[in-house]
């Protein structure tokens, strides 16, 4: 037996960016900064005074391409080769981080995780989520390192856009939906048992503080239900991965995300709001009725994520595209979790079903 559950240590306080250099100090004297622009920028003097102060020898502030991707992963580990950091330090979105976990694999390097946003479980898991150059997911891969410190400031993430916190619940919802099917294929053991368990408790978690956090985010405040919806999108929804495993971890949901980044329009829409939609056509793809995809729409509208194609930009689909979404979305990994085999037609009509019924809550 073995497994990875998460990150060495993970802690949320407000302002803790200004601390940073003391938890670099622990694993070594000389930090390479890797992340996505906009993150950097944010955090960028905060972190260079800290690193001064902790006579932290500064490397540099380097962007990581804008895709998790191999090519952008050998890229930066090309520069890691050059300036020889004893420590890397990622920070950003679930993205950049992934692309850093991979980096610090490969270059064996002790790894910070600065999460500028809630909006995925990235910085507390082991596995890299990993597409090509232009966005279109490739594979989960191995080949990543779970972060030794996760350092969460709530700070620098209520000031992010709240559409990141929508999006962080939209893909810590699927833990539940996913991991109660997926597990179904798996002989029960005490971690996997115990990570479907989890993830049934953020399920409820989230149904009670997710609205509370969106409006507090929305007003640029942070308060108990924030911080636990915070803690439960990074480190617990990562926990659920970690104790499960592959058991546990995604299925069809996942693939219908995977499946619909084939279309260019839908890149502006978050990973955790794709997801969301995902699950709903997940549902019906199980054959739950209209009435329970119904009751979770309704969920979805007070924490804003989508629950129809136009939602996600996605208008018109030819029939090539529809037979093009189900051929791929099959191909995905994540759809051998579910309990059943599932085939293309079997995932358009689902798709096309969960749309139909979010149409229809519109239209009431």
């Amino acid at each position: 037996m073995f497994t990875i559950p998460g990150p060495g240590k993970y802690v949320r306080e407000v302002e803790l960016v200004n601390e940073i250099g003391a938890y670099i100090r622990g694993f070594g004297n000389s930090a390479l900064l890797i992340g996505g622009k906009t993150a950097l920028s944010v955090v960028e003097s905060t972190i260079t005074a800290s690193l001064e102060k902790e006579g932290i020898d500064h490397l540099g502030f380097v962007w990581y391409g804008g895709e998790c991707s191999w090519s952008k992963v050998e890229e930066l580990l090309a520069i890691v080769q050059e300036k020889k950091p004893e420590v890397l330090v990622a920070v950003g979105g679930g993205k950049a981080i992934d692309t850093v976990k991979a980096v610090a694999f490969a270059a064996n390097l002790p790894l910070l995780a600065v999460p500028t946003i809630a909006a995925t479980c990235a910085p507390a898991t082991p596995i890299a989520i990993m597409y090509d150059d232009e966005g279109t997911f490739i594979e989960i891969s191995h080949r990543s390192k779970a972060p030794n410190v996760v350092l969460v400031d709530t700070k620098v993430i209520s000031a992010a856009p709240y559409r990141f916190l929508a999006a962080g619940i939209g893909d810590t919802l699927a833990k539940w939906f996913e991991s109660s099917v997926s597990v179904q294929k798996s002989q029960p053991t005490a971690l996997n048992q115990s990570a479907v368990r989890l993830a049934e408790g953020l399920y409820q978690l989230l149904l009670e503080k997710g609205p509370s956090a969106i409006e507090t985010i929305k007003q640029g405040k942070v308060d108990q239900s924030v911080n636990d919806v915070i803690d439960s999108i990074i480190l617990i929804s990562g926990s659920v991965s970690g104790y499960g495993g592959d058991d546990c971890r995604t299925a069809a949901a996942h693939a219908i995300y995977s499946g619909l980044t084939i279309f260019p329009e839908v890149h502006d829409t978050y990973h955790g709001e794709i997801v969301a939609f995902g699950i709903l056509s997940q549902l019906v793809l199980e054959g739950k009725s209209e009435e329970t995809i119904r009751e979770l729409i309704s969920y979805y509208q007070k924490v804003e994520l989508p629950y129809t194609l136009a939602d996600m930009a996605i208008t018109e689909l030819s029939q090539e595209d529809w037979d093009r979404l189900g051929v791929v979305t099959v191909g995905i990994e994540d759809m051998d979790n579910m309990p059943f085999a599932v085939t293309p037609d079997m995932v358009v009509k689902a798709i096309q079903g969960a749309d139909q019924i979010g149409r229809k809550v519109n239209q009431q």
